[in-house]
This record gives structure tokens, C-alpha cells and sequence, in this order.
């Protein structure tokens, strides 16, 4: 099938490249023409784990091209995937004025031919009709300015030009940043929602490669259960995904911070109440807290849709509370055990807000530096995306170091923030014999408690 997909973030390239390699031809349209270069030469602008080479493979093949056309785009698919940002106002609510820019601007250049248009973009419930009457604005502008060309002053002519036919589907996405590829291509399930069977009719005809598994990692489990549902419902789906299990990482962590007084390890108490089928051990890891573009985001708009409709979500606030507090956890652990931090050197190994990401959006690593930094802490970090590959994301208040052995000279402690798995690998004998005192507080439990006391550090975990 044609495919479109405007927009070239985290969703949309990932998209748009796996898209291509089973088999579609695609078009990936971006309005920043330094990034649409980019990707012509074979460069993703994003880190994600084998994107790139997928990306490469594709192109070569010729089933993926970049361009910052959106006309190009719209006139060459069947299928028009809309993907852009909607990030966060200081309100909670999401910023929807991309998707409506790219909804009007697809309506101004639809022609004849039907098409299914595509919210692939995390947007407000209710969004799906409100895109349609978007598109339809830009359809009637496009009609209004032809009318007004000369020669032509009544305008029949170009009303009759512009038959424009199209559904919107609701097709949320449930990717995580660091197996973004891995999730698009073994899927759990896939949301299609629409009040018109013809669109979904070509949405499972799009997706029968990942719905066979014809490209999972196995072949043998049964389809991939399709949900086809009404439109509102699809865009409730993606919120109460995201909020049920940033709430389970609220709850976890509570009780992580009771163990604490208690005495008890919140790592055993996870794997006692994981066992339970009606839990599961998923999202039971305690920690300093989520972060990143999807669960932040996500919790805060659905908080704001139910006051929007009379409705106090008590239970999502107080998880969002919590995680907030919950930042402010190791920075606790470190005033019990250097007391004044006034003068002190604290490292930080990790600054993504998880693993196999470059994303650093919403990461505990910013409240930390933040924090430190006020109460007079010099504050360095290590990370094996951000150190090297020299990104800063903008970062201040904090010295980003080459390597490890860098980091840890002359600190008063480390914190590990990112759960990057070459971490569990590191020399911390070497480590703890470079710092002033070899105090590790293990912000994710996720080091080898044992190896690291062996190798001379005093280990601190969150309830554990």
C-alpha cells in the first residue's frame, strides 16, 4: 500500500521505516528541511535501537523516501498517518495545534481518491471528529481561493474540482523508546478505531504482515489481536493504558518507601505480589519515579479531560503526586548519608529517563541536577548516549564526563538514575577506589548489591 506519515519523531519514523520493511512504500514528511536532509543520507535523528539500519535496508530497497513536501505526501498515499508532537501545556492538557496544522494542511491538498487519514498522535478523546472537521476547514478554504481566481468568479468549477473522500481512524501507539522496533513488529494488541468499515477494512489490510506475525521474533503465537472499536473509546484506550501502569509504578514505589520504615525489601515484596496472575510482575520496579514524553504527558491530559467534564480523577492525581515526590527520594538518601551537601561532589550514572534512549524529556536526572545544584553540590554525570555522542540536551548545573572512571574521581557518592545495563558491568572495585567515599545510591535496585559491597561501596537501594 501508499502510505504517508507527516511527521518524523520517535512514532512516526519508527513508523514509517517498519512500515517500509514489510513491504509498503512510504513517504515520511517533515517541515524541518535540515532533518528531511538528514534522513536522505541515511541518517536517523533519533537513537532506537536498529532503526538505522532498518532505515538504510528500506531505502535501498526503495519502499522509503523523505521529503519536507507535504502535497508530495498527500498526493502519494492512501493512507496518511499523522504523527506530530502534542506536548504538554502548563495546564496538563496537550498541545494540539501540529495536529491541527497538518489536519488543515492535508485538507488543503486532498484531490480526487479516497484516503484514510491516520491519528497516530497521542490526542484528546474526541479528537477524531474534531480532526475531520479540520480537514474539511482546509478543503473549504482550498475551494474558497480557487474561487477567486479569475475567470472563474462564481466558483462552480472549483467546488466541483475538490471531491475530497476520507474517514479518520483512531490508531494509537503503545511503542517504548528504547524497543520501539521490537514492540511495532510484536505487537500485544492493535487499536484500530472508526466509525467506517472501509477505513478499518485497509487499516488490517495494512498491518497483515505484523497481524500473521511474518516478522515477530515468533511466528508460532496466534495473531495479533485486533480491537475495532468507535473512535472515542480507541483515543481512551492509549490514556488509560499509560495512566494504569504510571500508576502501578506510583503504588510500587509507595509501598518501596514504607519498606524502608519498616524494614522490609520492596525487591522480594515485588516478586511476591508479581507471582499473583492478577498483578503480574510487570511495572513493579521501584525507583526514583517515571518520566519521559508518554506517561507525564499522558496522565496529566486524561486528569485534565475528566475536570473538563466534571470529574476529579483523585486516584491519577495522587499517583502523579507521588512520583513527584518520589524524585526527591535519593536526594533524601544522600543528605542521611553526607548530611550537609553544600561542597559535595554527587555523580550520576545515567541522565535518559530510561535505557536505549536518547530522550532525556521529563527525566529524574533534571530534578536531581536541579536540586543538587540548590543545595550547592557539584553535580557530573556519565551516560553511553549522551557522552558519546556529545548531545547536552541542553543541560546546565551539571559536567557531563567521557567515561565512567572520569565520573566517579573525586565524588562524594554516586547515583545510579538510568537503568543502563553495561552499569551492572562496571569496575566498581576501580570505581570506589577514585572517590572520596565509595557511596553508590541505587536509584533503580537494579546493581548487584553483593558485588558492589565486595568492590568496597556502601550501597543504598529505594525499599531495599
Amino acid at each position: 500500500m501508499r502510505v504517508c506519515v507527516i511527521g518524523t519523531g520517535y512514532v512516526g519514523l519508527v513508523t514509517g521505516v517498519c512500515l517500509a520493511h514489510i513491504g509498503h512504500h512510504v513517504i515520511c514528511v517533515d517541515n524541518n528541511e535540515e532533518k528531511v536532509k538528514l534522513m536522505k543520507s541515511g541518517q536517523s535523528p533519533i537513537y532506537e535501537p536498529d532503526l538505522s539500519e532498518l532505515m538504510k535496508g528500506s531505502m535501498t530497497a526503495g519502499n522509503l523516501e523523505f521529503t519536507s513536501d507535504l502535497e508530495y505526501g498527500v498526493d502519494n498515499g492512501d493512507v496518511l498517518f499523522i504523527a506530530v508532537g502534542t506536548p504538554p501545556l502548563p495546564t496538563g492538557e496537550s498541545d494540539t495545534r501540529y495536529v491541527e496544522a497538518v489536519a488543515r494542511g492535508i485538507g488543503a491538498h486532498l484531490k480526487e481518491g479516497y484516503k484514510v487519514i491516520v491519528n497516530k498522535s497521542t490526542v484528546p478523546i474526541g479528537s477524531g471528529d474534531w480532526v475531520r472537521m479540520i480537514v474539511l476547514d482546509g478543503v473549504a478554504e482550498r475551494q474558497q481561493s480557487l474561487a477567486t481566481v479569475g475567470g472563474n468568479p462564481s466558483g462552480e468549477e472549483a467546488l466541483a474540482q475538490i471531491t475530497a473522500e476520507f474517514d479518520v481512524v483512531s490508531n494509537p501507539e503503545f511503542l517504548r523508546e528504547g524497543s520501539a522496533v521490537y514492540d511495532t513488529f510484536n505487537p500485544d494488541r492493535i487499536v484500530l478505531g472508526s466509525n467506517s468499515q472501509k477505513a478499518l477494512d485497509m487499516m488490517v489490510e495494512l498491518y497483515q504482515p505484523l497481524i500473521k506475525r511474518t516478522v515477530s521474533d515468533n511466528q508460532e503465537l496466534p495473531n495479533v489481536p485486533v480491537v475495532t472499536t468507535d473512535l472515542n473509546s480507541a483515543e481512551m484506550i492509549k490514556y488509560a493504558a499509560n495512566s494504569f501502569l504510571a500508576t502501578k509504578i506510583s503504588f510500587i514505589n509507595e509501598v518501596a518507601n514504607i519498606c524502608d520504615r519498616v524494614g522490609a525489601d520492596v525487591v522480594e515484596v515485588a516478586k511476591g505480589i508479581g507471582l499473583d496472575s492478577r498483578i503480574g510482575t510487570k511495572f513493579l520496579q521501584a525507583g526514583i519515579g517515571w518520566g519521559g514524553s508518554c506517561f507525564p504527558k499522558d496522565v496529566s491530559a486524561l486528569i485534565h479531560t475528566a475536570d473538563d467534564y466534571g470529574y476529579e480523577a483523585e486516584l491519577l492525581k495522587s499517583a502523579v503526586n507521588v512520583n513527584k515526590r518520589q524524585r526527591l527520594i535519593t536526594l533524601e538518601k544522600l543528605q542521611h548519608e553526607l548530611k550537609i551537601l553544600k561542597g559535595k561532589v554527587v555523580g550520576l550514572l545515567g541522565l535518559t529517563f530510561k535505557p536505549d534512549t536518547d530522550d532525556m524529556r521529563d527525566a529524574p536526572s533534571l530534578d536531581l541536577i536541579e536540586q543538587l545544584n540548590r543545595l550547592g553540590a557539584k553535580v557530573k554525570a556519565y551516560d553511553p548516549i549522551v557522552s558519546q555522542t556529545g548531545m547536552r540536551h541542553g543541560l546546565s548545573g551539571v559536567i557531563v564526563e567521557t567515561d565512567p572512571e572520569r565520573l566517579a574521581d573525586g565524588c562524594d557518592a554516586l547515583v545510579l538514575v538510568t537503568d543502563w545495563q553495561q552499569f551492572r558491568n562496571l569496575d566498581y572495585a576501580k570505581l570506589s577506589k577514585l572517590m572520596n567515599s565509595p557511596v553508590v545510591i541505587d536509584g533503580r535496585n537494579f546493581l548487584d548489591r553483593d558485588a558492589a559491597e565486595n568492590a568496597g561501596f556502601h550501597y543504598i537501594g529505594v525499599g531495599h
